[in-house]
């Protein structure tokens, strides 16, 4: 399996990776007006209040990860995005805070216009903020992070600052089933991701309607895994 899966991404990273709008999103320019009046997706829920929790680990690192979806907005080339809060504990303690913008078009697709990560060492000593990147700025373009209508053979890049943040993303498959902490979930999007910043490393995650991403791990080059445990709302 794991064989196929780096093959599979071998293919894609040779150039063959496409946007929604049949080109790749790196070239694509924004138009605020496709913004004016976004359409939610399921596949990728940014409700103001609500914090997704999740638990895993990575190695022998025990790992907790709330995601808030605040109540804040920026705007970035004239789009209005959501602000949403990632602070990521290992083995109790602070390892990561990043502060991510998103939106949506008219059309229910979902895209990441950047992010400020900040990784901290055992003192709670920031000890870098590579891959932070935003769009419109030094060649930061914003990216696909949900299709509205996803679907088997989708690809797209997720985020793009040459040499900073090239994520990319192919779906595998919609109609899944999965019992997880918060339920038995239907319609499960499966999607293979990584980065060509790392070609190695392949992570498989699965998105679920209203709840966005549940599971996430490895499965090549990397231990790294995540469930979503439970959902407030504040």
């Amino acid at each position: 399996m794991r064989t196929r899966v780096l093959a599979l991404a071998a293919i894609l990273l040779t150039g063959l990776v496409v946007s929604m709008q049949g080109g790749e999103v790196a070239t694509a320019v924004v138009n605020p007006a496709d913004f004016a009046a976004p359409v939610a997706n399921p596949y990728f829920p940014l409700k103001p209040g609500t914090v997704f929790v999740y638990h895993g680990t990575d190695g022998s690192d025990r790992l907790v990860e709330h995601l808030h979806v605040t109540h804040h907005t920026k705007t970035i080339q004239g789009v209005r995005t959501i602000v949403l809060r990632d602070v990521l504990f290992a083995n109790g303690r602070l390892a990561e805070k990043t502060t991510d913008w998103y939106a949506n078009d008219n059309g229910g697709t979902t895209w990441y216009f950047g992010e400020q990560t900040a990784v901290y060492d055992k003192n709670g000593h920031v000890t870098s903020r590579e891959g932070s990147w935003q769009a419109g700025v030094d060649g930061g373009v914003a990216g696909i992070i949900m299709p509205a209508n996803p679907k088997p053979t989708d690809a797209y890049r997720q985020e793009f600052l040459a040499g900073h943040a090239e994520d990319q993303a192919w779906i595998v498959g919609r109609h899944g089933r999965l019992g997880t902490p918060v339920g038995r979930l239907h319609d499960v999007v499966r999607s293979y991701e990584w980065t060509r910043l790392e070609p190695n490393v392949v992570s498989l995650k699965l998105y679920a309607p209203h709840f966005g991403i549940v599971v996430e791990h490895d499965v090549a080059g990397g231990e790294e895994s995540l469930q979503l445990v439970a959902v407030k709302h504040r």
